[in-house]
């Protein structure tokens, strides 16, 4: 039993956190938080910046990954096993010379990394945990993924696939899926260095193998990302909780943080079906994009699964009362994950009092945002890797350092 009387399967969804809400439970509340924290990690460590030669690669390895990121509580509990690498739109392969960004790292990107608890943790815990992390959208290419809204068939990642098809027939049983969110998730790159296989390949891989390695241990799966990262968190869940990457038994559950709608209400229902996922969706209800593309095209077929913690950022007495859909500093504040993070932490009900339940730094608001009063004196997106990675070489020349590269970061 966790020390607020919910189990561990409680807390991952068994009952679909009934009673867990509202109020928000303080386990469920910390466990919410330190997924949303692992996310952001995905924005600290990418290397976005289109000038950089490195541009489309992670800043750091395996090893080090929670220390730089100054995720401490993280660096204890759990080590990075895999990296996840994505190629935001179908690469044309029979032109070698298109590129974004750098021509080194080509078109697929560093998009997440997979972490596992350690020995220790995972003997208290009483079960060893798999975390898979998804980062937002940065990069140009992944906003012309993000746009296309498009409703294609589901049938790429699902699991049951049926043979010997009527021609003409819905294989898919009529689920459909945003082609963007779909060839983020499915393309592959024969060129790239990093990998060739699409980030659904490294997913079911990377999983099949450590449900291996840990075969005779309780198992969880935690998918976790925020906006486009929630829905390739959403969308990855399914796939490995409706294929046999994992046991049936295994619970598999994804924390998404203000996730745009996956597909269609048939592909929602099937989500909602498997009886070993379940999905929660924490979103800002003055966010738009927690709701996109329905909140552009409300005439679509566009839905989202799972259970959903609404707050309001307005109800924190620390935040901007902004009216504007971008800030100052051009940041969209109510999508911003750290705002979010913030009131998660507060939040006491729509009819509560907003009252930090649990340690947080309020200057962690301000990290990519200007989103915090100015009364509290944070410099407004503060967060910035140091000089830009640039440094003095042997030769006295400026030169940008490489990333981190370590031994087990090497690619498939």
């Amino acid at each position: 039993m966790a020390s607020g009387g919910a189990t561990w399967e409680e807390l991952l969804g068994s009952n679909e956190w009934k009673g867990l809400i509202d109020p928000l439970d303080l386990n469920l509340r910390k466990l919410i938080l330190q997924c949303g924290d692992m996310c952001d990690a995905t924005y600290d460590a990418f290397i976005g910046d289109s000038n950089s030669k490195y541009c489309g690669a992670g800043r750091y390895g395996m090893k080090s990954f929670f220390k730089n990121v100054f995720l401490a509580d993280c660096a204890s509990k759990y080590q990075v096993v895999s990296f996840i690498y994505s190629t935001p739109i179908d690469v044309p392969t029979n032109d070698s010379s298109f590129t974004v960004g750098s021509t080194l790292f080509y078109q697929t990107n560093w998009m997440g990394y997979i972490a596992v608890s350690n020995d220790e943790v995972s003997k208290a815990n009483g079960r060893r945990e798999i975390y898979v992390v998804w980062r937002g959208t940065i990069l140009l290419t992944e906003l012309i993924d993000d746009l296309n809204a498009n409703l294609v068939s589901a049938l790429p990642f699902m699991g049951s696939q049926p043979v010997n098809l009527i021609p003409g027939s819905d294989a898919a049983g009529g689920a459909k899926v945003m082609e963007g969110w779909l060839s983020i998730y499915t393309a592959d790159n024969p060129k790239s260095q990093f990998t060739k296989h699409s980030a659904q390949t490294q997913i079911l891989t990377k999983i099949k193998e450590l449900a291996e390695q840990y075969k005779g241990e309780n198992l969880s799966l935690i998918f976790t990302g925020h906006s486009l990262g929630g829905v390739l968190a959403a969308l990855s869940a399914y796939n490995v909780a409706d294929t046999s990457a994992v046991p049936s038994n295994v619970p598999v559950s994804a924390f998404v943080f203000c996730c745009p709608t996956l597909g269609n209400q048939v592909l929602c229902d099937k989500i909602k079906a498997r009886k070993n996922l379940r999905i929660l969706h924490m979103k800002n209800v003055k966010d738009f994009l927690a709701t996109y593309p329905k909140s552009v095209f409300p005439w679509g077929d566009y839905a989202h699964p799972g259970i959903e913690l609404e707050v309001d950022t307005s109800k924190s007495p620390h935040l901007n009362p902004s009216q504007n859909l971008i800030s100052k500093d051009n940041r969209l504040n109510w999508h911003n994950l750290q705002g979010l993070l913030h009131v998660i932490a507060g939040w006491n009900g729509s009819n509560g009092e907003f009252k930090l339940n649990v340690k947080r730094s309020l200057a962690l608001v301000n990290k990519s945002s200007g989103f915090l009063k100015d009364e509290y004196r944070i410099p407004k997106s503060w967060s910035v890797e140091r000089n830009m990675r640039m440094a003095i070489d042997q030769n006295g020349e400026w030169v940008e350092k490489e990333p981190l590269q370590e031994e087990e970061q090497a690619t498939n």
